[in-house]
Order: structure tokens, then sequence, then C-alpha cells
């Protein structure tokens, strides 16, 4: 039973890491529902390793293009494609900024309200509306530069909060900002690679000083398969429904969740 359980919060995981509904607090609720024993520090880390395989294979052909730019410009290519790469590695660096500082110095806050479930339902109705505004935004193409990279990490820095959807207040962040909404998407999978990596990395030392049980194994194995193919179809799904501009829907969803939520809270 337990298996089962981790495998259905790695769906949960992979689906609601990438589409705009918020992962965190889509976990918090299915932890609480499932009330799933085994769920630690090393079935997080591994979750979270799940949705990073997903976006790398999903951009297997940018991300390796960002690798090679330094070095290929640095052998004295100076075409568009390399130009964009170093472009890119530039605006990922600079996105991170605000998330590297809320996760220094707000990190202790932050985990203490994970717990919160009325934090949760408020975010989550947040995201909702968010989602919604999407659909009225007016569209300029504007070319992605270092400030938008700046301000787009600064909505992923406030999605640390459970409830509020990373995908969700970048890609409406970035098209808030003008820029074309199929870049921005793009742009908001890529930058969470190394967002992915450091909430990885902040449980790395719990890890090794409390290392799974044998036993749970089997169940951090198939949560991580789980949110890996998962988060593969999610991300697919979500770059055809910006394409079509149709983020409304996830907007409508978020709203009865989180109305039901409070609805529930409010009445046990």
């Amino acid at each position: 039973m337990e298996l089962l359980k981790a495998v259905v919060l790695g769906i949960v995981q992979g689906l609601t890491e990438f589409l705009p509904i918020s992962s965190s607090g889509h976990l918090v609720i299915g932890s609480e529902l499932l009330a799933f024993q085994g769920k630690g520090v090393a079935f997080d880390v591994f979750l979270h390793l799940g949705s990073l395989l997903a976006v790398l294979l999903v951009f297997r052909s940018e991300i390796m293009e960002m690798i090679a730019a330094p070095f290929q410009y640095m052998a004295g290519e100076r075409s568009e494609r390399v130009q964009l790469g170093l472009r890119w590695n530039v605006f990922v660096v600079i996105s991170l900024i605000p998330a590297i500082i809320v996760g220094l110095f707000l990190k202790d806050s932050i985990e203490s309200i994970f717990s919160n479930l009325l934090l949760v339902f408020v975010m989550l109705g947040i995201t909702g509306i968010l989602m919604i505004a999407s659909k009225y935004l007016r569209l300029r193409n504007i070319p992605l530069q270092g400030r938008h990279a700046f301000l787009i990490g600064c909505a992923q820095a406030l999605a640390i909060l459970p409830g509020m959807s990373r995908s969700g207040s970048t890609i409406f962040a970035g098209m808030a900002l003008g820029i074309d909404r199929q870049v921005v998407a793009r742009f908001s999978f890529i930058m969470s690679i190394p967002a992915i990596l450091g909430a990885m990395v902040l449980h790395l030392e719990d890890l090794v000083g409390s290392p799974p049980p044998l036993e749970s194994m089997a169940g951090i194995a198939a949560g991580t398969v789980a949110a890996a193919v998962s988060g593969y179809y999610a991300i697919v799904l979500l770059l055809d429904i910006v394409r079509k501009n149709r983020l409304q829907w996830f907007g409508y969803y978020c709203l009865a969740l989180s109305l039901a939520g409070m609805l529930y809270l409010y009445i046990t």
C-alpha cells in the first residue's frame, strides 16, 4: 500500500511541478489525504530528481546548446545560435538571484508554514486568479532581456510559498512583461533546472545525515520514476496549452480546489 501511495505522490509531483497548479500545495494536500508515512527528506529529494530528469529530457537540445555556447564562443564562433545560448545562460543566472536570497535567509521560516493548509488554499486561489487573468494580457512580443529575467526570478522566488505555482507565476510574469508566451514558457522550464537542483542541495545534508531505510527504497524508486514520466508529459501538455493561450483552464481548477479546501477547513 505504501508503494502505491509513493507512486501516486510521484505522479502528483510530476504533473504539478510543471502544470501551473502548484506542486508544493498538491503534495501537502496529497500527503494529508493519503496519510503517507513514508514521506521524508529522501522521498522529497528523489521526487525532485524525477522532475529534473523530465525537464532535461524535454529540453535536451536547448540545454546542450547552452552548455556548448561558451566553448564555441571562445573558439571564435559568433553565430546567432551561439550568442542566444550565451544570453540565455546569463538570463538563467540572473533569474536565480531572488530565489537564492529567499532560500538562504528565509529557509526555516518557509519550511515552518508548509503544514498550513489554509495558506495552501489561499495561495492556490491566487494562482487561479493569475491563470485566468493571463487570458487578457496584451501580447507585445518583447525580446527577453536581463531585467525581465530578474523579475521572472522574483515570481519564482514567490512561488516558494506552498500553493503558489512556480510555472504559473513565472509564465504569468513574463507574459505581463510583454514577452512572447511560448518563449517565456520555455525559459520558465529551463530556469527551473537550477531551482530544482537548489531544492535538492538544500536537503542534501539532511539526507546524508539520515539516509532512508533499505525497506523504503522501492517506494522512493517508484515515486521517482512516476515523477519523471508524469513530468515529461506535463511539460509537453503545458507547452501546447500555452501556445493556444488557454492557461485559464488551470485557473478554474485552482479556484475550485481553493474554495473547496477552505470550505472543508471551515466545516471540520
